[in-house]
């Protein structure tokens, strides 16, 4: 009889499957690249003024508990952001400090699910919400984002599964609804248009909708985006953010809880969430000093955003060209964050599934990707394209010669 819990078993994390594989390549003498892991303080440094301010922190001896819900300072400086960016009126104190967005999903899925419940999740997903759902005890339901729409969401289909759930009995039993917006693995920027219909079925199903924005800064290829808090005034809502992304720290982590309005949900909501955040204490000190640093320091944060956007831009679309010329994938152009999400055609290849191909290209060609089945999408495969030109290059020159040397 085993000592674990029968829970245990959801605690798994696809982005990190092939790190022993990794490691044991690379004890062998093997130069592995990893284009598993979105990290971008591994090819842009995070910036000096935050290095900076988390070492002041430490010289101050500000290394003490703190409010559990985040210092006020960096709350404050959440809410200024928010106004300044999108117009969003927010409360300090309607902001709940997190370690990472991972906390926040903790602290959801704790607050909302009881065994049984339902979330509404899109594939593909982000690998964290299943698993934080299914410890909670809760069901997903999942619906879509399209290839051929451009990994946008279909409308009509939403509505008629939220018809289905409610002719089953099953909609009371719905907690949330959760969007990742840029998308987290696919790169898509959900359009404005797209947004309100979500938000309007959320509201007339009296389901809470929760919003990943950890990439809000991170876009280009001349789209644009909309925060949910824009287009869903007036509604219950949740936005998740930190300084992981878009402020390059994601060995801080710094994630934050926000919700917008003062109705009584909401404010049910993050209360509860703040009382999660009393039971761990608080997260870690002078990286929220520093967070609140960055936030507040618009000249320093404009400059090295426009510089990390610019070159992800570059790496991406170099990236998209190269895989375009591989006849064995196929490939969606994303317009944010920074991750390529492309589909195998397995009938051209001697490779069963996205997880022997994952596993199979680290062996041979000691380049680790993820495979795409841990984000909900069997027979894809995500690469991370953050690093330089030429390191991208070698990767998908050999990841052509993979496939020409396993093709049918």
């Amino acid at each position: 009889m085993s000592i674990l819990s029968k829970r245990s078993v959801h605690a798994e994390n696809p982005i990190l499957e092939e790190d022993i594989t990794a490691e044991m390549l690379k004890n062998r003498g093997h130069n592995v690249i990893k284009l598993n892991r979105g990290d971008p303080p591994i090819y842009f440094n995070t910036p000096d003024y935050i290095i900076d301010a988390y070492i002041s922190a430490l010289k101050e001896h500000k290394t003490n508990y703190t409010d559990a819900t985040g210092i006020v300072e960096l709350r404050n400086a959440v809410a200024k952001r928010y106004k300044r960016m999108y117009n969003i009126n927010i409360d300090p104190n309607n902001i709940v400090t997190t370690a990472g967005v991972s906390e926040a999903l903790e602290f959801i899925n704790y607050g909302l699910i009881n065994p049984g419940d339902h979330a509404i999740i899109f594939k593909p997903y982000y690998s964290a919400y299943i698993p934080r759902l299914l410890l909670a005890g809760g069901i997903p339901i999942y619906e879509n984002y399209y290839e051929k729409e451009n990994w946008n969401i279909d409308i009509e289909h939403l509505n008629a599964s939220i018809k289905t759930l409610k002719r089953a009995g099953r909609l009371n039993h719905v907690k949330y609804m959760i969007i990742t917006n840029p998308n987290n693995p696919t790169g898509t920027v959900l359009k404005k248009s797209i947004l309100k219909d979500i938000v309007d079925i959320a509201n007339d199903n009296n389901i809470l909708l929760i919003s990943d924005e950890i990439y809000d800064e991170i876009y280009y290829n001349k789209t644009k985006f909309t925060s949910i808090g824009e287009v869903a005034k007036g509604i219950p809502h949740v936005i998740l953010n930190g300084a992981s992304k878009d402020f390059d720290a994601t060995g801080f982590r710094i994630g934050f809880i926000i919700t917008p309005e003062h109705d009584k949900i909401s404010s049910e909501f993050i209360s509860k969430m703040a009382d999660f955040a009393r039971v761990r204490l608080c997260v870690n000190t002078p990286a929220q000093y520093a967070s609140a640093a960055a936030l507040e320091n618009r000249k320093e944060h404009t400059k090295a955003i426009k510089y990390m956007v610019s070159e992800i831009e570059k790496r991406v679309n170099y990236a998209v060209s190269i895989l375009n010329e591989n006849k064995y994938i196929e490939t969606v152009e994303p317009n944010g964050a920074f991750y390529i999400f492309p589909k195998i055609k397995h009938n051209a290849l001697k490779i069963k599934n996205d997880r022997e191909f994952v596993d199979k290209f680290l062996r041979e060609e000691y380049i680790q990707l993820t495979r795409g089945s841990g984000f909900g999408k069997p027979g894809y495969f995500r690469i991370v394209s953050l690093p330089p030109k030429e390191i991208l290059d070698y990767a998908l020159n050999k990841l052509n010669e993979f496939c020409v040397r396993n093709k049918v």
